[in-house]
């Protein structure tokens, strides 16, 4: 997430490489990783992004892929971001962009996830993320 010059809240979206739906860098937790830490390597990993992560989360949703039939658990937590890498392990295999909240709220593919950016935006955006 990022605060604009003019203090819009913009939240980076990224391509399913599968689908090419929008939704937010996701994957699995390492061992011994906690969901924060997780969230600032998948955001890296995935969209070049660094930045500090909420120790607590905003929320969750679940979702399920196209091509497997099991049900994905999103624990979700705000980054704020610092800096976005023009190089990061997967840039060749999905597009991003940034968004508005309102936005992104009409071009995410899961529903859950369109929930919790709806909730954002209800709340006029978040607070440092320490304080999440």
């Amino acid at each position: 997430m990022r605060r604009t010059k003019l203090g819009t809240l913009q939240v980076l979206l990224v391509s399913s490489r599968r689908s090419g739906r929008w939704g937010l860098p996701k994957g699995h937790i390492e061992a011994g990783e906690t969901s924060n830490a997780a969230a600032q390597r998948e955001a890296f990993e995935e969209a070049g992004v660094r930045g500090s992560a909420s120790e607590m989360s905003f929320g969750s949703f679940t979702y399920t892929k196209d091509s497997v039939d099991k049900l994905f658990h999103v624990t979700v937590h705000l980054i704020d971001t610092h800096s976005v890498a023009r190089c990061y392990p997967e840039k060749a295999l999905r597009a991003k962009r940034w968004f508005s909240l309102e936005d992104a709220a009409r071009h995410v593919g899961q529903a859950g996830l369109r929930e919790l950016i709806h909730e954002l935006v209800q709340s006029n955006g978040p607070g440092p993320p320490e304080k999440r």
